[in-house]
């Protein structure tokens, strides 16, 4: 078929004065739905291809298979791959290993490095090697989602053996799902972990706030798992992950329907390249098995029950989040309407009182919340990767020796005028500030009534599970064989969408030809056309109307759940006492852990008068830093140099430097007074020793700015204990000084 030109060589504004204007607006507009749909054909093609792929992904990066997991013991269709650094980019082994784990919730693996600004990307750059832990899109017959943590933990020790000259055990990020798999591997195996970044990841699904994000209803509203039991039969004991991914694109209906093709059609010339990149892993569908699915449902999602400890595993093992001990960075958004920050970070809740019980178990946990991001930016988004994870990548050190307790992170832009910029490599300025639980409730937090309700639904959900495999699974597992169900597969929504509209259909034949035409002779419409500025206006009102039918809906949801789940009479149908004020998931208190904690607190009073320079130099670090309650990437990268050989010691691995360090903020939480006046015993004799230690405290204090306030007054009380002259000056003992984990001893007692 051949096309003739149909771009006018004349100015119409020129020529025919205001209505060369329509003529111009008309033109362009042409020419934009002809490569538009020229792009939906291309994105046709490129799920077929990738569809038809043995072991599909988006890495931009070059995998090496190390391990395949189904070659294990207990075989899975998931793999480890060792990414190889791009030209230009220099690793160093004896940096920590970093490992990206992506999320098997719909999609094929590969989004946590599909550019060179992603995860892995920023990791990379750091210096650190990087490996990648990524699946096929069938599973293995029968694997389960036990199966599949104990393989990441097989991959793991592989990992480690690797780089066994390593600062540090490896820090493995794991993404949205992949976030509560990593952090239950975590648990059964706390040794293989250095350091965990949990992304975008639900650990407490039945946190939120009112009149926001109703996600977590749904599993109410549809009464439970019992449809998704259901969907694994027609599917023939494997469920399609397109369902997973079409639950997503119903919780933004303006974005789905409008927004994402407008935005394409809008920036035709510019956009095209980022849009079929990102539509490659989204049309990228994958299956799981009936097991792994009906696990998530039930465990995670409607039961929540991974932060309360009440998941087994098959050898009758509890599986109890305060058994890791790696610090933990969780990173969630205000604007993630999957995740959001409740969902992110309520176990922290469940599982503790207060931040002295966070210490009491030696855990660092480390939180950030981006103010709007989505869900799928927070592993996506180029910024993000350069500022958020970037700053994770290059001072996981830093997180690494923090005190046991509760902190979020901060990021500051570095300009000029910046204390200690010289400090910092990079843009940004990472400061990690002492928060307590109430900081995590006002992020969203249920009140009794709520948890009563969820609690109702987790009922409800098992006794029409029952009902539905006693009555209904029977019959229908029957009825649909392998054939019936690949067939249903075939014919989704979400695969058809791009079927229709690639070569495969006879219609789209002639869209080639005339993008390729429309390409040669665009002529885009000026910016200031007040035809362009009405289409935008008409989008701008399609986004906002699609916007309001969501909020009605999401409010009939919400009213719909409280109402019927919060009947008494249903709730007491079903075992839940109505008049129940307490929590329905918490995690119970282990008589172990008081036991051990009342021996490590005799033990460290024990040992507050031993040690030397180093000892003395981190206590009395520690004890100014605590006036602030933050630590920030400056004053860390001053305090390297107490690793290193200095003053005839040897030096430090990161492991002996986080040991240091908790054990001395440890000895300072028991008994400050006591910890503090033992600091002349360790100091040497030499007076230019103390010398050299001061300034080099000095040097950390102040690396982002003079000392002020209480954090001086300590100093100068510290500068008093070195006795080099100087008159101490003495400082009474704050409330907040307290013995915190004498407190928390005696509550367990």
């Amino acid at each position: 078929m051949q096309y003739t030109s149909y771009v006018p060589t004349t100015d119409f504004v020129a020529q025919f004065g205001p209505t060369g204007l329509a003529f111009d607006y008309a033109l362009d507009a042409f020419q934009r739905r002809v490569l538009f749909w020229d792009v939906m054909r291309k994105r046709g093609n490129q799920y077929r291809t990738h569809a038809e792929a043995t072991a599909p992904h988006v890495l931009s990066f070059t995998p090496e298979v190390l391990l395949d997991g189904r070659e294990l013991d207990k075989p899975v269709n998931y793999a480890l791959a060792r990414i190889i650094p791009p030209k230009g980019i220099e690793v160093d082994d004896l940096r920590r290993p970093f490992v990206v784990v992506d999320p098997r919730a719909g999609h094929g693996p590969g989004i946590g490095g599909f550019k060179a600004d992603s995860e892995i990307g920023v990791a990379l750059r750091a210096g650190h090697p990087c490996y990648f832990i990524g699946f096929l899109p069938q599973p293995v017959p029968g694997q389960t989602i036990e199966d599949i943590v104990r393989a990441e933990a097989i991959f793991l020790e592989k990992v480690i053996s690797l780089h066994p000259q390593a600062d540090a055990k490896p820090c493995v990020i794991g993404n949205c799902q992949a976030g509560w798999a990593v952090m239950m591997l975590a648990a059964m195996r706390p040794e293989l972990f250095g350091s965990l970044i949990i992304a975008g990841a639900p650990l407490s699904y039945w946190a939120g706030e009112r009149g926001k994000y109703p996600m977590r209803y749904t599993g109410g509203l549809l009464g439970g798992s019992w449809l998704t039991a259901l969907t694994s039969d027609l599917g023939h004991g494997k469920f399609d992950g397109a369902w997973l991914v079409q639950n997503f694109e119903n919780q933004n209906p303006a974005n789905t329907l409008w927004t994402k093709q407008y935005n394409l059609y809008s920036k035709i010339d510019t956009e095209a390249t980022r849009y079929l990149g990102f539509e490659e892993w989204w049309g990228g569908h994958v299956s799981l098995n009936a097991a792994e699915i009906q696990f998530i449902v039930d465990e995670l999602f409607i039961g929540n029950n991974l932060a309360s400890g009440h998941i087994n595993t098959s050898t009758g093992e509890a599986i109890d989040l305060r058994n890791i001990r790696a610090p933990i960075v969780v990173f969630c958004s205000k604007g993630d309407n999957i995740t959001p920050p409740a969902q992110a970070l309520g176990w922290i809740l469940d599982l503790y009182d207060d931040v002295n019980e966070i210490r009491s178990h030696g855990q660092t946990i480390v939180y950030t919340v981006h103010e709007t991001i989505g869900h799928l930016g927070i592993f996506v988004s180029a910024s993000v990767a350069r500022k958020e994870h970037g700053e994770f990548s290059s001072n996981i050190d830093l997180i690494d020796a923090l005190p046991p307790g509760l902190y979020e992170a901060t990021f500051e832009a570095k300009t000029a005028e910046t204390v200690g910029g010289d400090l910092v490599e990079g843009d940004w300025i990472m400061r990690c500030e002492a928060r307590m639980l109430d900081d995590i409730r006002a992020l969203g937090c249920n009140d009794p009534e709520d948890d009563r309700r969820f609690a109702t639904v987790a009922k409800v959900s098992d006794i029409n599970l029952s009902l539905y495999k006693t009555f209904l699974q029977p019959f229908i597992r029957t009825m649909v064989p392998e054939s019936a169900a690949e067939q249903l597969r075939a014919i989704h929504p979400l695969r058809l969408q791009y079927e229709l509209f690639s070569d495969f259909n006879p219609w789209m034949a002639p869209i080639a030809d005339l993008a390729a035409k429309a390409a040669d002779e665009r002529r885009p419409v000026s910016a200031d056309n007040p035809f362009l500025a009405l289409e935008q206006a008409f989008s701008r009102q399609i986004v906002a109307g699609l916007d309001a039918w969501r909020e009605g809906v999401e409010a009939l949801s919400e009213a719909t759940f409280v109402s019927v789940y919060g009947s008494p009479l249903l709730q007491a149908a079903v075992g839940i006492d109505p008049s129940d004020t307490g929590p329905q998931r918490r995690a119970s208190k282990t008589g172990p852990h008081a036991q051990a904690l009342k021996a490590r607190i005799v033990e460290l009073k024990a040992q507050t008068g031993n040690g030397g320079l180093r000892e003395a130099m981190a206590r009395s670090l520690l004890y100014v830093a605590i006036a602030s309650g933050a630590a920030d990437e400056r004053g860390f990268a001053a305090i390297r140099r107490m690793r290193r050989s200095e003053n005839g010691m040897p030096a430090m691995t990161l492991a002996e430097f986080k040991a240091l360090i908790r054990d001395q903020f440890l000895m300072l939480m028991i008994d400050e007074e006591a910890a503090v006046n033992a600091i002349p015993g360790l100091l040497p004799a030499e007076d230019e020793v103390r010398r050299d230690a001061l300034a080099s405290l000095r040097e950390v204090l102040n690396a982002r700015g003079a000392l002020s306030g209480a954090a001086e007054l300590r100093w100068q009380r510290i500068v008093g204990l070195f006795g080099l002259g100087e008159e101490p000056v003495p400082e009474p003992v704050s409330p907040s000084a307290k013995s915190l984990l004498v407190k928390v001893v005696r509550q367990a007692s």
